[in-house]
């Protein structure tokens, strides 16, 4: 095995971003975990309100292990939410809860890049595993076509995680009005839980970043962008 310096050149920026993004998340997070709603909503209490104000009524709101682990399935309909954010009636908790549920209601009105992403998630997680056997082949067998495949493969990934943008943009943005509009905080305690969910995205867009700079890594190693391969 070896290291190629090239590589920390291309994907270091998209690396240092995402570490500034998950400190600031998590800082943010624990900031407005500190202060509580006025209304005394839980997040759970917060998201299911959220959901039914607008005809929402048939998707199941469950406890998950982890921190941050919040995330909303489709293919069952769940919503599931950390311990953090499932029991407190944080500003925090409540942002996340409500932005969980605006997929919930993406899905509800058949949002279409929550279809797109749903559809390639298959796609994706054999793409992200297959891709670095090919590399690793094309690498060591000296085959170009591996080489190219594993190219392929990693551009779903790629293409996975630039689709996931609207999406949480969009889910947060509905989260933002809807929040207000249903009654489960103030207009001023809106402005505090979106700064959650605004941190929240930038660790979107780093791994899109980090995503997007580790293809152009592969693309300059095959010499499709100018470089030459390594044999």
């Amino acid at each position: 095995m070896f290291f190629d310096p090239i590589y920390l050149l291309f994907v270091a920026p998209g690396m240092i971003f995402a570490l500034i993004a998950t400190y600031k998340v998590k800082s943010t997070f624990a900031r407005y975990s500190k202060i509580s709603s006025g209304s005394g909503l839980t997040g759970a209490q917060a998201a299911r309100l959220m959901l039914s104000k607008n005809g929402v009524t048939n998707v199941t709101i469950e406890r998950a292990d982890g921190f941050l682990s919040d995330h909303y399935d489709p293919t069952s309909r769940t919503l599931r939410l950390s311990s953090g954010v499932y029991d407190s009636p944080s500003l925090s908790a409540i942002g996340v809860a409500c932005h969980e549920a605006g997929h919930a209601l993406q899905h509800a009105s058949a949002y279409m890049w929550l279809g797109l992403r749903s559809a390639l998630v298959p796609a994706t997680q054999f793409g992200s595993m297959g891709s670095y056997i090919f590399f690793l082949l094309g690498m060591f067998m000296n085959n170009p076509k591996m080489y190219l495949i594993g190219i392929i493969l990693f551009s779903i990934t790629v293409v996975f995680s630039i689709i996931t943008l609207p999406v949480e943009w969009d889910a947060s943005a509905r989260a933002k009005r809807l929040m207000v509009m249903s009654g489960i905080v103030t207009y001023q305690e809106q402005e505090d839980a979106a700064r959650v969910l605004n941190a929240a995205f930038l660790t979107y867009v780093a791994s899109a970043v980090t995503a997007l700079l580790t293809l152009l890594y592969y693309l300059f190693r095959s010499g499709l962008l100018g470089g030459r391969r390594n044999d």
